[in-house]
Formats: structure tokens, sequence, C-alpha cells
């Protein structure tokens, strides 16, 4: 356990090994090399564990390569012709993707999406793109990038199978899971205490999908209430009009810590399910997906990507918040494996 947010307990995401979790993600980094450079979809294969929701595993599947060989890449070129990247953010997901007090977008995500525009760059041959930052919600994020709206998502998306079916996306980024957010003087300890009572769920999120399988699989009967955005679940739940705010734990700390509210509120509960964030961008252009592969490369190799997660993860925020979340084993073993220095030298 780790601990963090003036004395929060944070559990290790994985409960295998961690020589068999590395393992996991080293058979996952093979697969993504080879996926990167074909211009295939990327995968990875998380540590086998019984949950209400499915395995912590993620298959990616794409077309075939010949169809994508002559689909060339629209994002680029379009990027090129407007000199301009839009990309999509989130107005309440800290540390990741949320507005300072200025109202401008900032986040861990944010720097990543920043440094592919980096990237972008020296591959348009252009090196002064202009960022417009476009407003998306957990509902809007995918129709937005599906219909041409935005170049990137700079948030707290999971990938899913089923969006990757969709879009795709970068390099594993974080690992969250879904827990409780209740009233500190709650007895709530577990999701099977909230049988009969009302909870609150952003919509279009995998923490909505992972509450109806625990409401269905326990015989809960609950209440689950939508909203369309995390600011508004977190004040359903200050108001008394909810007994939790079930989402990914991390942006349940994020959002205790921005609204000061440690004496407030609790995080509690088992995992409902994991959730593996990355950058989402559009499916099915490999020309795109090797500029946000070779981005994510020059990071580790420069050893940018670690004091990234240290700026927004354990650090105090722009925002005056700290999270002090300290970098799992898993994802360090990530971020290891986008180290060329390190694929070289084994």
């Amino acid at each position: 356990m780790y601990r963090g947010l003036e004395g929060t307990v944070w559990t290790k995401i994985s409960h295998t090994s961690r020589s068999e979790c590395h393992s996991r993600l080293g058979s996952y980094w093979d697969l993504h090399r080879g996926a990167a450079r074909s211009g295939l979809g990327r995968g990875i294969r998380r540590p086998a564990k019984v949950l209400l929701v499915a395995p912590l595993a993620l298959l990616w599947t794409s077309m075939p390569v010949a169809a994508q060989e002559v689909r060339l890449s629209r994002t680029l070129p379009n990027i090129e012709r407007t000199h301009t990247v839009r990309l999509g953010y989130r107005e309440a997901s800290p540390p990741f993707s949320y507005l300072d007090q200025a109202g401008r977008p900032i986040g861990y995500s944010i720097d990543l999406c920043k440094a592919i525009v980096e990237e972008i760059e020296a591959e348009v041959q252009y090196a002064d793109l202009k960022i417009n930052y476009v407003k998306v919600t957990p509902e809007t994020r995918i129709p937005a990038l599906l219909h041409n709206k935005i170049d990137l998502e700079c948030g707290s998306t999971t990938a899913s199978p089923d969006r990757a079916r969709r879009v795709a996306f970068s390099p594993l980024v974080f690992i969250a899971g879904t827990k409780l957010m209740v009233p500190k003087a709650s007895p709530i300890s577990g999701i099977t205490d909230l049988k009969g009572m009302t909870v609150v769920v952003t919509r279009g999120t995998t923490n909505e999908h992972a509450v109806a399988i625990a409401d269905k699989q326990l015989s809960l009967g609950l209440v689950i209430m939508a909203t369309t955005d995390h600011e508004q679940s977190y004040q359903l739940l200050a108001d008394g009009k909810a007994q939790a705010f079930i989402t990914d734990d991390i942006l349940l700390y994020g959002l205790i810590a921005r609204h000061n509210a440690q004496n407030k509120f609790k995080v509690v509960g088992d995992y409902l399910s994991y959730e593996p964030y990355g950058i989402m961008f559009r499916k099915g252009e490999p020309q795109l997906a090797d500029v946000v592969e070779r981005t994510f490369r020059r990071l580790a190799t420069n050893h940018d990507l670690v004091p990234l997660y240290q700026k927004w993860l354990v650090d105090r925020l722009p925002t005056g918040e700290r999270l002090g979340v300290p970098l799992s084993a898993e994802l360090a073993h990530s971020f290891k494996m986008l180290d060329e220095r390190s694929v070289d030298s084994n």
C-alpha cells in the first residue's frame, strides 16, 4: 500500500506477483513494437484476476494490413494544410486534463499531447503549429474523434477492447481502477453496502458499465444516476442526492484534492474494474500511429516520462493540490520497455 493525499492509503493495483506482471507487460511490448511498425493496432495483456467485470486484459483488434496500406492518414495532411492541431480536453479530470484558475487546459495528458504535437511538427515540417483546444465529455469524446472534431483526445480515457475496435490508443500512460467516493462519516465500505441506494456515475465511462454489471450480479437494486461530467457527479454527492459517486480512483482523489474535501469524503471499496489509460486518436492511420509511438519512445529514451508523471501525480499541482501517487512498478516497467536504449541493451 502507498500513502498520499495527506494519509490516503493507495493499494497496489495488481494482486499478482511483480515478476508475473513484468512478464506480461514484456509480452505486451513485444506485440506493441511490431504492431506500431506495421500500422496495426496495439494491445496490452493485464495480470489475470477474477473481477466483477472482465479480467485486466486488453487485446486490440485492427483491420487487415493490406487494407491499412492503401488507407493513408487524413489527420496529418489536414494538420499540414491548416497548421493547426485540435486537442480534446476535459474540464474536470484532474490531474490528467482539467482547467487552471485562468480557464486554460492543463494536466498530465495535456502535456503528453503537447509532446505529440512537437513530433507532428517534425513530421509535417512546420515548427509552430497552432493548438486549438476542444472541450469533450466522456459521452462526446469518441464521437468527436470519429467525426473529425478533434485530432487527439487528451483526457483520462480507458483503452478498453470495445473502444479499441473504433479508435486507437497510445502506449500506456496510467493504470486506474473503479472505486467509490462516499461521505467521510458514511459506514459504506464497499459496493455491497449500497444495496437499494442511489449512486451517481458519469455517462459514457467504463465505470458506468462496471457498476451496471455489479448491480446485476450482486442483485443490489441500485438507483443509478448519470451525469455528463465528473464535476456534476461530484456535486450530486456533495448535495446529498446520491450515497456514492463511482469512477476511477485517481479521479476521485483528484476531485477531493481540488475541492479541498479531505475531511468531507473518502474513497472506499475493492476495485470493480481496472482501467489502463491512453491518449486516443483515430484508428486506421499508420502514419499518425507511428508519430504517437515515436513521441513516447523519445520521451522514454530521454527520461522525460517519469518527470512528467512526477509533476502531475506526485508533486504539488499548479492549482495547489498534491496527490502524492508514486509510480507503480507496472507502469515503471511499461515506461522502461519504451526506452530504446533499454531495448537495445537486452
